[in-house]
């Protein structure tokens, strides 16, 4: 059984956007859905849990929520992060 665990500490937005998250990747990866806190943690089996997918359905689900504009999916280590976008200030 692989665990991938997803980081949502900075991740602000209408309602329990992390629920949401969870919601979402449990639609989509078929995996067993858990959160902590501000973390989500998907365990599962397959390709439906590689790194790679879980990261693209994190992306998919801040696209369908319009937060891409605010926020990216960054890897540490054995995990994937949402961080906050660091935005140009216009001078």
């Amino acid at each position: 059984m692989v665990e991938m665990k997803v980081d949502a500490s900075e991740l602000r937005g209408e309602g329990k956007i992390v629920e949401k998250l969870a919601d979402f990747l449990k639609e989509k990866t078929g995996g067993d859905v858990s959160t902590e806190g501000k973390n989500v943690i998907v365990k599962g089996e397959g390709e439906a849990l590689s790194k790679k997918y879980v990261r693209i359905t994190v992306k998919k689900f801040l696209h369908k929520y319009e937060l891409t504009e605010t926020f990216r999916v960054i890897g540490v280590d054995e995990a994937l992060k949402i961080k906050e976008r660091k935005l140009a200030e216009a001078d």
